[in-house]
């Protein structure tokens, strides 16, 4: 029935782009440049930088605003960003270029070539297939496991040892569930095929031929290249700054660094059929593997009438999806403090990307209003729209009630002690002047404090400030004789599941 609907989908396609916008040939750039600071200024982005790709070549290519908040150093084309998800892409292409060599088949099995990959279920993990790896479909709610990498001394490796533990969310092959770990693997089925690790082989098999001077996969080549914005986040409250994380344990599915120039390399070779100052860096056929949709994403209801786009897909790597019947390609990145989007429109051979230095989403709004612009369509104001929106709909955060207790009175001494389970590893809760201080052990940044308000549930407050989360609470299950058995953390947010977390008292 999937495959059925997708046809549907794309066979009305056919039909709606006969009338469909042409592309204009010679669009205002200043209009869209003044138009790109303004959207910066209105959504307090301290920096960012842009570049269009049309017909084969850069277009516009600019930096606005500053590397770091309260200073003086101006963002331009080279200056580094995190690129976040939109690493996905680049190891859909290493794998690609693997497959182009016949190294590497798409729908051979993962355990075959690492025999540590295990998940939730024995039939999943024997069938499971590279290109499995790279659509979302394993069968894991989206995000989940994000903790088993984020902050922790785990290797690749050690980090889809411990997914086995995950529980699975929906039947394998017949849901959406994004999956950084999933690419994580890709990444390391990069390395066992070629030889080289992932990154050394997206340096020499991506990054030099297409001239990508100034691109890295850690955080730690940021000091020798130099030009680099700081992330910023503003989660609850003011826009605030940031240091850089490093996420090279996930480097697969989130870390490079690049910039605008560097990544209007990456859309030309994209638009240009896997080739770039003629040089052939993908066969046509393996990029429209990737580009051929593979599953099915929540989105647009596809017969709403004056509706922009019909459908949502995932590819291998990329997000599929269409534009007034205009096929387009596209990806979004969150990093701690930075957002990045990429765009493409491949019938009008027309690209664009922004790099951001906070997490704010003015990218989309940016991308938008240059695809209007190159089409004809108008200058529709769709910064002002998002803003708006933005601020109407920013959730109201509601307090956790307490659990209701029936046991014996328990001490703080008493939830004192060390906790934790097979997948994460161990926390532990000490007293220190009179409370409880929380400390995740694989993570050292997870320090909290705890403040009781009642019953079994404590209040968390991180002693240090995260992007994508603040505090929360934590609940304790205690048995009828008031023993404190184990220990679960609640700290909302959109990213990382803290509730996947298996922390029982070791008595």
């Amino acid at each position: 029935m999937r495959i059925l609907y997708l046809s549907a989908l794309l066979a009305g396609l056919v039909l709606e782009a006969q009338t469909a916008p042409r592309a204009v040939s010679k669009p205002d750039l200043g209009r869209i440049d003044g138009y790109i600071e303004k959207a910066r200024a209105e959504w307090q982005v301290p920096g960012l930088a842009v570049a269009i790709v049309k017909d084969g070549r850069v277009v516009l290519a600019r930096g606005y605003g500053v590397k770091q908040l309260g200073g003086r150093e101006r963002v331009d084309t080279d200056t580094l960003f995190a690129i976040a998800s939109n690493t996905k892409a680049f190891t859909v292409a290493a794998l690609a270029i693997l497959v182009d060599e016949h190294r590497l088949d798409w729908r051979e099995r993962v355990a075959d070539i690492l025999p540590y990959f295990q998940l939730y279920d024995p039939w999943v993990t024997h069938e499971m297939r590279v290109e499995d790896l790279l659509c979302h479909r394993a069968g894991l709610k989206t995000f989940s496991g994000d903790l088993l990498w984020y902050g922790t001394p785990y290797s690749r490796e050690e980090i889809l040892r411990r997914a086995r533990y995950l529980k699975q969310a929906f039947p394998f092959r017949d849901g959406y569930g994004y999956s950084n770990l999933m690419f994580l693997a890709a990444g390391e089925v990069v390395a066992h095929k070629s030889g080289l690790s992932w990154d050394e082989f997206v340096r020499q098999r991506l990054f030099v031929p297409l001239g990508m001077k100034r691109t890295a996969t850690s955080v730690r080549n940021l000091g020798a290249l130099g030009n680099y914005a700081m992330p910023h986040a503003s989660f609850e409250g003011p826009v605030i700054g940031l240091n850089w994380v490093n996420w090279d344990s996930m480097g697969p599915a989130g870390g490079i660094i690049s910039s605008v120039n560097d990544m209007s390399r990456w859309l030309l070779m994209q638009l240009g059929g896997g080739t770039i100052d003629g040089q052939k860096i993908l066969s046509e056929a393996a990029q429209r593997q990737m580009w051929e949709p593979h599953n099915v994403m929540s989105g647009p209801a596809p017969m709403e009438r004056g509706a922009d786009s019909h459908f949502s897909m995932y590819g291998l790597g990329w997000v599929i999806s269409d534009f007034r019947g205009r096929f387009t390609v596209s990806h979004g990145g969150a990093y701690d403090g930075m957002f990045s989007e990429v765009w493409m429109m491949p019938e009008e051979r027309l690209g664009v990307v922004v790099l951001t230095n906070c997490d704010r989403g003015v990218g989309r709004p940016i991308i938008n209003r240059i695809r209007d612009v190159f089409l004809g369509l108008g200058e529709r104001d769709y910064s002002a729209e998002a803003l708006a929106r933005r601020n109407r709909d920013r959730p109201e955060r509601k307090e956790t009630p307490m659990l209701p207790t029936a046991h014996p009175p328990v001490t703080l001494e008493s939830y004192a002690g060390t906790y934790g389970g097979p997948m994460y590893g161990d926390a532990t809760l000490t007293r220190e002047n009179g409370r409880l201080v929380l400390k995740l052990l694989p993570n050292p940044d997870f320090v909290a404090d705890l403040t009781p308000t009642g019953g079994d549930t404590f209040t968390l407050k991180w002693r240090k400030q995260f992007a994508f989360f603040a505090g929360g609470w934590v609940h304790f299950a205690v048995d009828g004789k008031g023993r404190v058995m184990e220990m679960h953390l609640d700290v909302p947010n959109n990213d990382f599941w803290f509730d996947e977390l298996e922390f029982k008292k070791r008595l």
